[in-house]
């Protein structure tokens, strides 16, 4: 084993319910960046052991590149889980606490040498080597949708097979100012040194087109610009003790072209993803449901790792003292045309319902509206309800349109539906609707789901083949709203290794004693 180490990413992240996906997505984003992709799976769920235990509302994942080896450090406080890895440990002192484990590398010796080998004459005529460095380059920054990753992998490329150093500078808006986004030495004690002497460095106009030559105290130093688009995005800077050789600069320019591409491509998928985040948020409840005398607790995950605007909406409000409405529905598709059916559909729910409108009668009038839009309309699943506080319990209107059935838990363990299934909305302009009434005694559970939970997959099994989902209410007996929910959400999560393709939506209500 190695003593420095030869690359290192960090991320910081916030403790909550992103931070379990944002790390997953940071690790393969540090696997790839590697070329240790054939670590991903177990790195993916090392890295999910060390988080599960984490109790500080702010912690910092380091991967650590050793040549032989990759090292993951969880900096926080707290008591550290049981790990599985080839090799783990702690180490404390009185301000933190940093717990790390180790894979070994495939092939340790010579992954080593592949991945960091020492710097070496360029040859004078192009080869397969170069070319496949080339190739590799491209699936690296390919590997990433990350804006914030690609100045990180552009150094690590380049160093130390064509540079001794690479320092990437970036303007967040075409033609702005420049700043340094990451450096890169091939001898890492020589990095602060050469910081500071990157501090004052002047870097090419923006009307530069080729590479520039930078004064640099000690070294041959290039910055060539990273354009796409017709578009500064920024300047890969590399430096070397020697003289560039032509075919370096040749590969270097190639290199900056397919970088600065990648970059334009990452930055368009962050803001369309920003974009689409913004519009999801607008379809979802503007506020917390507040509801004093109800113990009720909702969940609602998009699927995360999709550029799409997802089709699963909820809603729980007040209409009375005492009494509410919720609805928990999926549209057909994701896109525009499903977030404008969503958007449709919670704010007739919400327009309706306070007008004095039934719960039958108001979806009845969704499912008018939703025709009358024509070639824009889509499907819709729909369990919509309203709750009144009893003397003792819940008195629940209840309908459910194609929507998966929902279930009551009784105290005793026993499960059952609750409600009729009627037609989804959308297609028969003359379908009638017919509310049922349910009666929840006190510590009764209903729960109310989107297909994310019943259809969440793994190989050929669906979670709800053979009444899954019943069964995991079964064992939540004597839980809060919110714990029912959470047990619900852990199920899916741990139900399959791969994120899920789908978006969620978990209601719970019970009944106060």
């Amino acid at each position: 084993m190695t003593t420095n180490p030869r690359a290192v990413l960090a991320a910081s992240f916030a403790a909550g319910d992103s931070a379990m996906p944002a790390v997953r997505r940071f690790t393969r984003e540090v696997m790839t960046a590697w070329a240790a992709l054939p670590l991903r799976r177990d790195a993916e769920l090392l890295a999910q052991r060390l988080v599960e235990g984490v109790t500080a509302e702010l912690f910092e994942v380091r991967w650590v590149h050793h040549g032989d080896a990759v090292q993951i450090e969880l900096k926080e406080t707290g008591e550290h889980p049981d790990i599985g890895a080839a090799a783990w440990g702690m180490t404390s002192t009185a301000e933190e606490q940093v717990r790390w484990a180790r894979l070994e590398l495939p092939g340790a010796g010579r992954a080593e040498e592949e991945a960091f080998p020492a710097p070496e004459p360029v040859r004078q005529s192009p080869g397969p080597g170069w070319l496949g460095f080339l190739a590799d380059a491209s699936d690296l920054l390919a590997g990433t949708l990350n804006p914030d990753m690609v100045p990180a992998i552009i150094a690590q490329i380049v160093v130390p097979r064509l540079a001794s150093w690479c320092a990437v500078y970036t303007a967040e808006l075409s033609g702005g100012p420049l700043h340094p986004a990451y450096l890169w030495h091939a001898d890492e004690e020589a990095g602060d040194l050469l910081r500071e002497q990157l501090a004052e460095l002047a870097l090419p106009a923006a009307d530069i087109q080729g590479p520039a030559v930078l004064a640099v105290p000690g070294w041959q130093a290039l910055g060539f610009p990273l354009t796409a688009r017709g578009r500064r995005l920024g300047v890969m800077c590399l430096g070397r003790p020697d003289r560039f050789p032509d075919e370096a600069m040749q590969l270097a320019e190639d290199l900056a072209r397919r970088a600065a591409l990648a970059m334009d491509n990452a930055r368009l998928y962050a803001q369309q993803a920003a974009a689409n985040l913004a519009l999801q948020r607008s379809l979802l409840p503007p506020e917390e449901p507040e509801t004093p005398g109800l113990d009720s607790y909702v969940i609602y995950e998009p699927a995360g790792e999709t550029n799409e605007v997802g089709g699963d909406f909820y809603d729980l409000f007040p209409i009375a003292d005492g009494v509410w409405r919720f609805a928990i529905g999926d549209v057909c598709g994701t896109g525009p045309e499903a977030a404008a059916v969503t958007g449709l559909a919670r704010h007739t729910l919400r327009l309706l319902a306070r007008e004095g409108y039934g719960v039958a009668a108001v979806v009845g009038r969704l499912n008018q509206a939703i025709l009358e839009e024509g070639e824009r309309a889509r499907f819709l699943t729909l369990l919509h309800g309203e709750i009144t506080l009893a003397g003792r319990g819940l008195d629940i209107k209840l309908l459910s349109a194609g929507h998966p059935e929902p279930l009551r838990l009784r105290p005793s363990g026993v499960v059952h539906p609750v409600t009729t299934p009627q037609s989804l909305l959308g297609i028969f302009p003359e379908a009638e609707f017919v509310a049922e009434t349910v009666h929840l005694d006190p510590g009764d559970v209903l729960l109310g789901v989107t297909d994310g939970v019943t259809e969440r997959r793994s190989g050929s099994r669906l979670l709800d083949d053979d009444g899954g989902l019943a069964k995991l209410l079964a064992e939540c007996v004597d839980l809060s709203a919110r714990g029912v929910a959470e047990r619900i959400r852990r199920a899916v999560q741990d139900f399959a290794t791969e994120p899920s393709a789908d978006d969620l939506a978990i209601l719970v209500l019970r009944a106060p004693y």
